[in-house]
């Protein structure tokens, strides 16, 4: 019995540690060099006859996560390729890019659906996407 209540005392200390952690970005997180993200549909090379390709950038928005930016390529009205040009560098947020850039080229559109655990990182995808298609009407 002279033992159990430090045990059980220093247990819920050790619990209480595990569940409040939360690991910090660490310099090369935050600073990350551009990601890209291969599209869904192959874009026409460069210096073709007949190619209206416009390349945008959008916004760079800041999350609790790290910074979010997009660049979105153009063939006339039509989505064409979304590259990350930045991104947390977290697990979630690289299974959700693939996701989120798929949809994009399927609905031509910002209005993508949020992925399940990377709400932070799909909101802010949105919207630079949505500055990058703002832009490129401007």
């Amino acid at each position: 019995m002279k033992r159990a209540v430090p045990v059980v005392a220093l247990s819920i200390v050790g619990l209480i540690s595990v569940w409040r952690y939360q690991p910090s970005l660490g310099p090369a997180e935050s600073t990350a060099e551009p990601v890209t993200t291969p599209s869904a549909s192959a874009s026409a090379p460069a210096g073709s006859q007949g190619s209206s390709s416009r390349v945008v950038q959008g916004t760079t928005v800041m999350t609790e996560k790290g910074p979010v930016q997009v660049q979105a390529t153009f063939e006339g009205d039509r989505i064409t390729a979304v590259k990350m040009l930045r991104q947390p560098n977290h697990p979630q947020t690289q299974a959700a890019v693939p996701k989120l850039v798929a949809q994009t080229l399927e609905v031509q559109s910002a209005d993508v659906d949020t992925v399940t655990g990377a709400t932070i990182t799909s909101d802010a995808y949105k919207e630079s996407l949505q500055a990058a298609i703002d832009a490129k009407g401007a």
